[in-house]
C-alpha cells in the first residue's frame, strides 16, 4: 500500500503539472488573440477540460486532484473560489482562496466512474460572480482491484459416458468487475486446476471438454473439477477466482444382461390356479434406466404350453406362471429354456453384444389330496311334472383323481333341497324322485351333488344339477277374476253386458287357446247367450228385452270352459247378474241386492268376523231388556252423608238385580249392628252380619295391641277377622271379607256363564225374534227362519 500511495502521489503531480501547462497555453493563446484585435466573446481565465484521478486512494491526507486558477486573481485574496455538482463538499473539496481542489472519501470506479462538477469565481468585496459558471468532470481512473468471479457457480453438467474427447460439457464465464477499456485489468484467461487428464478448459472461451476417452460410468459416475479465470490476461500479479462443475456421466447401454444362475430350480401345488405365480427371475445389467428394462420370453422346453412369462412393473424381473391347470398323475415336472433381453438397444455399441442372455428353469409339480371330480362340470336334466315317485332320471359320476382312486359316496347338499323333492344313491350316483312333482308350483330345481372320498371326508367335490319340470297338461281353465255383471232394465236383446276371460297355469308349447259356452244345463237360457270370440275371450249377450228388478233382480249363468290340449282340462265358472235401473246413458243408477246373500268374494274370516259382531250386539241388547226390567233401588243409609263412603259388591257372574247390594260404610264402624241395616239375601245371608254376629272376636297378640272384642274401632275389627283367617288352616287364603261361590238366579236372561253350556248339542232358536218388534227385525231376518219362493237361477 506504501508504494502504491507514492505511485499515486506522483500521478497525481503529473496531471497538476499538465494542467498548469495547460493554462498557461491557454493564456498565451489569448493574450495573441486580443493583440491581433479580434472580437471575440470573452472566456474565463482557468482552462480546464478534465480531471483525472486514480481510484482506491487510502494515505491519511485528501487526495489533490487539481487547481481552479483566474486570470482575474491577483492573488491579493479578493477572488473566491466556489465548486458544486456531484459529491461537491462531501467527497471534493476547493481551497476558496488558491482554488486547490482535494477529494476526502475513497473514490471507487466501480461505484461511480466520473462526477460532474461547477466552478465560479466570485469578488469577495462585491459578492458578484466574476464569471459564467462552468463545468468540468472528475474521471475516476481504474486499477486492477477486483477480481473475476463466477456468478452462477457451483455448476452441474451431464454427459454420456463413453463420450469422445473433445466433447463440450459446459461453457462457464467469469465476470471482472475493472475497466475492460482500460488495460488488461478485465482480460481473464481460464485454466483447470483439479480434473485432469479427464477434463480440460479452453483459456479464452472457458469451454470444459472432455480430455480422455472411454470413462464408464459403471466404473466411475461423478467427478468434480475446479477451473479458475486470472485477469491481467494470467499475468503474475493479475487477480483470479475459481469455481467448481460437478460432472455426472449418465448412462448408455453398454453393458449385457446376464442371469446369476444357468439352472433355476421351482415348484408349485398341483391345485394352483391358473395365473397363479410359480416365480420370478432376473436377468442383472450393470446399466440402469432404461437400458436395464428387461424383455423375457420362454423360448423352448415342454412347459412352453403349460407356463407363461411376463415382466413385472420395474421392467426388470421376469414373473412366472401358470397358463393351463396342473395334474401331477399326468405330468410331474417341466423344462422351460428363458431368454432375457434388452428392450432398447445403442447401435453405437452393438459390438458389445449380444445383449440378452438365456437360462434353464425346471418347474416341479406336488401332488396334493384332490376331492372327487364330476364327469361334467354341470348337469342339466328335464323331468315330466307326472313321472313317477321312485323315477331315475339321471345318474352322475365322480372319481377321485388321486392316484389312491379312493370309493366315492354321493349325497345332495339340503340347502339346495329344502322341499326333499330328490334322492340321490350312495353309491351309483342314481338320481329319483320322492315327491310329486308340480311344475306349476316349482318349474326349476337347482340343487347340488357332493361326492366325498371314503378315506379322507374332508375332500368334497360338487357339481350343480339343473331340473327342469316340463309342463302336463292338469290344470283346468278358470275366469281371471270373479266376475258380477249387470243388465239395465232398458236392456234390448243381443246388447253385450260383459266380456270374461281364462287363465290356466299351464304353459302349452304353442300357446293358451280356450274354448266357452254356457253349461249343458243352462243351453237353452231364454235370457242370455255367449258368443265365443276365438281369441281366449267371450261375450256374454242378453237375448230379450223386458227386465224387471221385481220379476226378478239376480240371475246366475254357468259358463264352461275347456283348454285345446291333451288331456282337455274343463271347468265351469258362474256369472251372477243382477238387474239394475240406470239412466237414458246406461249408467247404474242402483241394484236390488237381497240381504240374506252375502257376497261370494267375502272370506270365511270375513263372514266369521261379522256373525261375531252380530252376535255380542244381540247378547249387549239381552242384557240391557234384562236389567232394565228388574233394577232395583239400593238400600242407602244417611245418603246424603255418606253417598261417597258406598261399596257396591259385584258377583262373579251376573244374577240378576239381587247380585247387588249397597253397603253403607257404617256397618264398618258398628259390625255389631250390621245385621239390622239393609235388606236380607234370599239365598244367603251377608258374611259380614254372620261374622260380626256369630264368631266371637279374638285378641290380636301382636305387640303394643289390645282386645277389640266389644269396641267398634275399625281398625281392630278388620286386624281381628285377619288374625283369624290366618289361623283357620281350612279356610282359603282370601283376600277380602267376602267370598263368592254363586251364581245367581232371578235375572229373566238366566245366567250368563258358559260353563254348561257343552251340555246341549241342540242349535239354538231364534224364532222369538219375530215377536220382539220392529227394532229386532233385522236379527230375526238373520237367525229366523224365512219362507220365501227363490226365483230361477237363470
Amino acid at each position: 500500500p506504501r508504494g502504491m500511495n507514492t505511485f499515486a502521489r506522483h500521478c497525481m503531480s503529473l496531471l497538476t503539472l499538465l494542467s498548469e501547462a495547460q493554462v498557461r497555453m491557454d493564456k498565451a493563446r489569448s493574450e495573441e488573440e486580443s493583440e491581433a484585435g479580434l472580437f471575440r466573446r470573452v472566456k474565463r481565465g482557468w482552462v480546464w477540460n478534465q480531471f483525472f484521478v486514480l481510484e482506491e486512494y487510502t494515505g491519511l491526507e485528501p487526495l489533490y486532484i487539481g487547481k481552479l486558477h483566474s486570470d482575474m486573481d491577483l492573488g491579493d485574496g479578493s477572488i473566491k473560489y466556489i465548486l458544486s455538482g456531484d459529491g461537491a463538499g462531501t467527497t471534493f473539496t476547493i481551497d476558496d482562496s488558491t482554488g486547490d481542489i482535494h477529494a476526502i472519501k475513497r473514490l471507487d470506479r466501480e461505484v461511480k466512474a466520473q462526477y460532474l462538477l461547477r466552478a465560479q469565481a466570485w469578488n469577495r468585496q462585491t459578492d458578484r460572480p466574476l464569471e459564467p459558471e462552468s463545468e468540468f468532470i472528475v474521471k475516476i481512473q481504474d486499477i486492477n482491484d477486483n477480481e473475476p468471479k463466477f456468478l452462477d457457480g457451483p455448476y452441474q453438467a451431464t454427459i454420456p459416458e463413453m463420450s469422445t474427447i473433445g466433447t463440450e460439457v459446459i461453457r462457464l464465464t467469469a465476470t471482472d468487475a475493472d475497466d475492460p477499456t482500460y488495460g488488461n485489468s478485465a482480460r481473464v484467461v481460464y485454466s483447470i486446476l483439479q480434473g485432469q487428464p479427464y477434463f480440460s478448459v479452453e483459456p479464452k472461451t472457458g469451454v470444459v471438454r472432455v480430455s480422455l476417452a472411454g470413462m464408464d460410468r459403471e466404473v466411475r459416475e461423478n467427478y468434480s473439477i475446479i477451473i479458475q479465470a486470472k485477469d491481467m490476461g494470467g499475468q503474475l500479479g493479475g487477480l483470479a477466482g475459481t469455481t467448481v462443475v460437478n460432472i455426472t456421466l449418465s448412462d448408455v447401454n453398454d453393458n449385457p444382461p446376464m442371469f446369476d444362475q444357468k439352472l433355476y430350480q421351482m415348484s408349485v401345488l398341483e391345485s394352483a390356479l391358473v395365473g397363479s405365480v410359480v416365480g420370478r427371475i432376473r436377468a442383472k445389467d450393470r446399466d440402469i434406466g432404461i437400458n436395464a428394462e428387461m424383455r423375457y420370453s420362454i423360448i423352448d422346453g415342454d412347459g412352453r404350453d403349460t407356463f407363461d412369462i411376463s415382466t413385472d412393473h420395474t421392467n426388470l424381473f421376469g414373473i412366472i406362471t401358470i397358463k393351463k391347470p396342473l395334474n401331477f398323475e399326468s405330468k410331474a415336472s417341466y423344462t422351460l429354456k428363458i431368454e432375457g433381453a434388452n428392450t432398447h438397444l445403442d447401435h453405437r455399441f452393438l459390438d458389445k453384444g449380444p445383449f440378452s442372455h438365456v437360462t434353464i428353469v425346471h418347474v416341479s409339480v406336488e401332488d396334493i389330496d384332490e376331492p372327487p371330480e364330476f364327469s361334467s362340470a354341470a348337469y342339466y336334466i328335464e323331468v315330466s311334472e307326472e313321472a313317477e315317485i321312485g323315477t331315475v332320471f339321471k345318474t352322475v359320476s365322480a372319481r377321485d383323481p388321486d392316484a389312491s382312486n379312493n370309493s366315492i359316496r354321493y349325497s345332495i347338499e339340503m340347502t339346495t333341497d329344502l322341499g326333499k323333492y330328490f334322492y340321490i344313491d350312495i353309491t351309483s350316483g342314481a338320481l329319483m324322485t320322492v315327491l310329486a312333482l308340480d311344475r306349476e308350483e316349482l318349474s326349476w330345481h337347482n340343487i347340488t351333488v357332493l361326492a366325498m372320498e371314503m378315506n379322507n371326508p374332508s375332500m368334497i367335490g360338487n357339481v350343480s344339477v339343473a331340473v327342469k319340470i316340463l309342463d302336463v297338461n292338469d290344470n283346468p281353465p278358470l275366469l281371471t277374476q270373479y266376475f258380477e255383471a249387470f243388465v239395465c232394465e232398458s236392456a234390448k236383446a243381443g246388447q253385450l253386458i260383459q266380456t270374461v276371460t281364462a287363465i290356466d297355469p299351464d304353459d302349452p308349447l304353442g300357446g293358451q287357446h280356450f274354448y266357452y259356452s254356457l253349461a249343458p244345463e243352462a243351453a237353452n237360457n231364454p235370457n242370455f247367450t255367449l258368443r265365443d270370440n276365438q281369441d281366449n275371450t267371450a261375450w256374454i249377450l242378453t237375448r230379450r228385452g223386458g227386465w224387471s228388478q221385481q220379476d226378478q233382480s239376480v240371475y246366475y249363468l254357468p259358463i264352461f270352459i275347456s283348454d285345446g290340449e291333451l288331456p282337455v282340462q274343463t271347468s265351469t265358472s258362474t256369472l251372477t247378474i243382477r238387474v239394475c235401473s240406470c239412466d237414458v246413458e246406461g249408467n247404474v243408477m242402483s241394484c236390488n241386492a237381497e240381504a240374506y246373500h252375502l257376497p261370494a268374494s267375502l272370506s270365511r274370516g270375513a263372514l266369521i268376523a261379522i256373525l261375531a259382531c252380530i252376535f255380542v250386539m244381540l247378547v249387549m241388547i239381552l242384557l240391557m231388556l234384562s236389567l232394565r226390567s228388574h233394577r232395583k233401588k239400593p238400600y242407602l243409609h244417611d245418603e246424603e252423608d255418606n253417598v261417597h263412603e258406598n261399596i257396591v259388591r259385584y258377583d262373579d257372574e251376573g244374577g240378576g238385580e239381587e247380585d247387588t247390594e249397597a253397603f253403607d260404610i257404617a256397618a264398618m264402624w258398628n259390625p255389631h249392628e250390621a245385621h239390622l241395616v239393609g235388606k236380607q239375601r234370599q239365598d244367603m245371608l251377608p258374611e259380614i252380619e254372620s261374622l260380626s254376629r256369630y264368631v266371637p272376636l279374638a285378641c290380636v297378640g301382636w305387640p303394643g295391641s289390645v282386645c277389640v272384642g266389644g269396641d267398634s274401632n275399625v281398625q281392630g275389627y278388620v286386624l281381628s277377622k285377619l288374625l283369624e283367617a290366618d289361623l283357620d288352616p281350612c279356610a282359603p287364603p282370601y283376600d277380602s271379607l267376602q267370598t263368592y261361590a254363586y251364581e245367581g238366579e232371578g235375572s229373566v236372561a238366566e245366567s250368563l256363564s258358559s260353563l254348561q253350556s257343552g251340555c246341549s248339542n241342540t242349535d239354538h232358536e231364534y224364532d222369538y225374534l219375530n215377536d220382539w218388534g220392529p227394532r229386532f227385525k233385522k236379527l230375526a231376518e238373520m237367525y229366523g227362519v224365512l219362507e220365501t219362493n227363490n226365483p230361477p237361477m237363470w
